[in-house]
């Protein structure tokens, strides 16, 4: 070890066993050395990455060192770059980096390197991180399955027979298996919050604009995919969401606000009400044991202090479903039409790709308004919960974790699923109503050892409290003690 003071007896695991946060002070205070962080990282990677594959485009071992070392040399200066500072990072492949391979999954993009990052990995470089390589995902997102004919499937950090979930099922893993301090996703469709529960880590999708990108072509309909982070405890989540959020002049829909802080979150909330959307949960298909493990989410929830009462959402499944395919057609379909029309590039395209384009293809700007009209309603039903309640709550997932080698599941409970992602329904209110939502780990609670979550979704813009929430949650609850190590 090097530094100017003694360094506090490490966890099990070593060095990669820290938290994020308590990684981040011994580099800051030269209790432990960028390249030791990183050396500890790497060998990690070697020991359990081949039987995951949830880091992708791995950088060079030397050069990675070589960073390492000039991130030492810095502190030596007494140029602290800031909460980063050293900590290796793989970035999700659905987000462009500069100088470093960023596929989407796709073999369309099996060779490109972009030549900017996107915003949120310009503030991860600027904070200090250093970018060891990406996070395997489903190809272009779509999907809550991570796998692609570029790297492959990345398999369940509990169980590598099962899917870890997607399309940040990479992030998931690599965090989970202690590769990564902490990660990012991203989430359209539950991408930060099933595989965040299915692997037994915390994923937060924050309130829309909080984390804003760079538009490309069009910065104003592309509004219900977002960036966020991932992490095996809240405080961690919250030191990476304080680098990532914040305003950026050329992201139009971004929060005016400044960027959240990384201060510590109080450990209880007393007489918090938070409300089980039972109506909604009735009304969907759902594998056996979904329904007691959330409760045991809830009962832990009860534990830290809050009250539970189930309400209901008040507005119907169907009309929500409807609303939803609408909008998925509409940015998924526009975003890539321009490869569909491409004949080459459409026959390197998954079906789900092209379903989604082709179902955009019929649709007319009167669709999209009463789609808005039906999300409108939905958001302010939200909105008069929250008169009443301080977070909303329903699972996560539908499923518990499914064999790695099917590409989605097809029925639940004796239903027919009618799309790829009709699975995957309990995530779409959060996504449509903009709200922060975060994915509270339970697991691996169920009979057989499988893992999965519970959602929280917060009042849009208090994403603060819906950490403090989750922290307390946590307290009881100690998800990271489960984590494989």
């Amino acid at each position: 070890m090097s530094g100017t003071s003694t360094m506090p007896s490490l966890p099990q695991g070593g060095i990669v066993g820290l938290d994020a946060t308590q990684m981040m002070a011994a580099i800051r205070d030269r209790h432990i050395s960028c390249r030791e962080v990183m050396e500890a990282h790497l060998d990690r990677i070697a020991l359990v990455n081949g039987r995951v594959n949830a880091i992708v485009s791995l950088r060079d071992r030397g050069r990675l060192l070589t960073e390492a070392e000039a991130a030492d040399a810095d502190l030596r200066r007494g140029l602290w770059r800031g909460p980063m500072h050293g900590l290796p990072h793989a970035v999700k492949d659905l987000a462009p980096t500069r100088g470093l391979r960023t596929t989407f999954g796709s073999p369309i993009f099996a060779e490109h390197v972009p030549k900017e990052d996107a915003l949120f990995v310009e503030r991860l470089r600027a904070a200090g991180a250093i970018l060891i390589g990406k996070t395997n995902v489903s190809e272009f997102g779509l999907g809550s399955h991570s796998y692609n004919p570029v790297w492959g499937t990345t398999l369940n950090a509990y169980d590598p027979a099962l899917s870890a979930g997607g399309s940040s099922g990479g992030a998931a893993v690599a965090t989970a298996l202690h590769m990564v301090p902490m990660a990012d996703g991203s989430d359209f469709a539950g991408s930060l919050r099933n595989p965040a529960g299915w692997n037994g880590i915390f994923g937060f999708r924050p309130s829309q604009g909080r984390v804003p990108s760079l538009p490309g072509p069009e910065g104003y309909i592309q509004q219900l995919a977002t960036d966020g982070p991932m992490a095996r405890n809240v405080t961690d989540l919250a030191l990476l969401l304080s680098v990532m959020s914040g305003p950026d002049p050329r992201a139009p829909l971004s929060l005016a606000e400044p960027g959240l802080t990384a201060e510590l979150l109080p450990g209880r909330v007393e007489g918090a009400r938070i409300g089980w959307l039972g109506d909604f949960v009735s009304a969907l298909p759902l594998e056996d044991g979904i329904l007691p493990l959330s409760q045991t989410g809830l009962s832990a929830l009860e534990a830290a202090g809050c009250r539970i009462e189930e309400t209901g959402l008040g507005i119907s499944r169907d009309e929500i479903w409807a609303s939803w395919l609408v909008w998925r057609h509409v940015l998924v379909g526009s975003r890539y039409r321009p490869l569909y029309d491409d004949l080459i590039k459409r026959e390197q395209m998954k079906p789900e790709l092209i379903w989604e384009i082709e179902g955009s293809l019929g649709l007319s700007a009167d669709d999209l308004y009463r789609a808005s009209v039906s999300r409108t309603r939905l958001y302010q039903r939200f909105l008069a919960l929250f008169a009443d309640f301080d977070a909303l709550a329903l699972p996560s997932a539908q499923v518990f974790p499914f064999a790695q080698a099917e590409p989605w599941p097809t029925i639940i409970a004796g239903t027919s699923m009618d799309t790829y992602h009709r699975w995957m329904e309990v995530v779409v209110p959060a996504t449509l109503s903009g709200c922060p939502t975060i994915c509270l780990p339970l697991g691996p609670w169920a009979p057989d050892g499988r893992s999965s979550g519970l959602q929280l979704i917060g009042r849009p813009g208090q994403d603060r409290a819906l950490l403090c929430i989750a922290h307390a949650f946590e307290e009881v609850s100690q998800p990271s003690q489960r984590l494989p190590l």
